[in-house]
């Protein structure tokens, strides 16, 4: 009896761990999860800034957000987040308070989206940002999967660095 029920638990062990991170999508997390896990294990944040009412927002879930290469390489490089431009809680993050400034507007923002977005609220918007919480870039609009896909590996491997690194020794390198 005591074998069948660790084999059991066992069993549920691995169904809960299997739905609970299905590798064919995207593991959406809130910006409170996220920031929870970059405290014990630091990843690169993406953040899809969205509304409801957003149609290329909708489109990008129906198609490029399914891609598998662009699942893999979100689940494997980011915690992605999906942030609801217009939502109506309050989020404390950093010392600061960000709240939706018209909660009851039909389209009220978010300081928070907006703090990302540099106030320039375009939907859908997508935001990087590396693990200690610096925004590395902002991209805006629909984005078709080579397009994605070249971002996430770009940033998810950190050639971003390795290419600041090369400009920055190429500008020393030039005679002034």
């Amino acid at each position: 009896m005591p074998r069948l029920i660790v084999f059991l638990g066992f069993l549920l062990a691995i169904f809960n761990g299997n739905a609970q991170e299905d590798p064919t999508k995207i593991q959406w997390l809130t910006w409170q999860e996220a920031v929870e896990r970059c405290k014990t294990e630091p990843k690169h944040i993406f953040v899809d800034v969205y509304t409801e009412w957003c149609g290329w927002c909708k489109k990008m879930d129906a198609s490029t957000f399914k891609d598998p290469a662009v699942v893999q390489a979100m689940n494997e490089y980011f915690y992605a987040v999906k942030l609801d431009a217009e939502r109506k809680d309050t989020v404390i993050f950093n010392g600061h308070t960000f709240v939706n400034i018209n909660p009851e507007a039909k389209r009220g923002v978010h300081t928070l989206a907006s703090s990302m977005l540099d106030n320039q609220m375009t939907y859908p918007s997508f935001v990087i940002i590396d693990g200690a919480f610096n925004r590395q870039h902002v991209i805006k609009g629909y984005q078709k999967v080579p397009e994605m896909l070249g971002t996430l590996l770009f940033f998810g491997t950190n050639q971003n660095i390795r290419y600041l690194q090369r400009i920055q020794q190429e500008l020393s390198a030039q005679p002034r």
